[in-house]
């Protein structure tokens, strides 16, 4: 039996790479390439391949978003992330969205068909270190969407009174936010609450650009 599969990546020489290692080899065919996260969903709807193979970061629809509208449409989706982001986030938010395999971009060619190999066959594939990271992950308390929103303020180095009239709450809100948030990010202070939801993959380095003043 062929595997049927879709790539979906917007970077051109890696999407080239990953078609050239499916197509040498026997078992495997690209039936569909994408290069935006809606793209992806269109052409997953088309081809209806046995296995996506998608990036997390694409233009228009990100991966995570593009998984869930394929999973909506098709409960069954086997769906493979290959992508550079290890951030905890990242990958929760992924396998939460119904993923079956998480790669990240330095892993061998070999793991790339074993994996695609697992998941067409029903299974999983998540390398341990992720899976162990994923329980840890799994045990702490998430952040609620104001919090995230209070926290991109914090990254900005906006002050309480400034994110309370910024996002039109009051000063001492803002602190019970702040407060909340460093308590489930195990932070000592505002800075490291943000150094630490970077790392994890919560904000990204553009959530920390202040649009109001590329404005100006």
């Amino acid at each position: 039996m062929t595997i049927r599969l879709l790539v979906a990546d917007d970077h051109l020489i890696v999407r080239m790479g990953l078609v050239s290692l499916i197509e040498s080899e026997d078992d495997m065919r690209v039936v569909a390439q994408a290069a935006s996260g809606r793209e992806a969903v269109e052409q997953y709807r088309q081809h209806r391949p046995d296995v996506a193979l998608l990036d997390l970061r694409m233009p228009e629809q990100d991966g995570t978003a593009a998984i869930e509208a394929i999973r909506a449409d098709d409960p069954a989706a086997r769906i493979i992330v290959l992508t550079i982001h290890s951030g905890d986030e990242a990958v929760y938010r992924a396998l939460h969205a119904g993923a079956k395999g998480y790669l990240l971009k330095n892993v061998s060619g070999d793991a790339i068909v074993q994996a695609v190999r697992a998941v067409h066959a029903g299974g999983s594939w998540i390398p341990p270190e992720i899976a162990a990271r994923m329980t840890a992950r799994m045990q702490q308390p998430p952040l609620s969407t104001r919090e995230i929103e209070v926290l991109k303020q914090v990254g900005r180095g906006l002050s309480n009174k400034r994110i309370a009239d910024r996002l039109s709450l009051s000063e001492s809100t803002v602190r019970t936010h702040v407060a909340s948030l460093l308590d489930k990010l195990g932070a000592d202070n505002r800075t490291h609450a943000v150094n630490v939801a970077l790392e994890r993959g919560i904000l990204g380095e553009g959530d920390l650009e202040d649009p109001s003043r590329s404005r100006r």
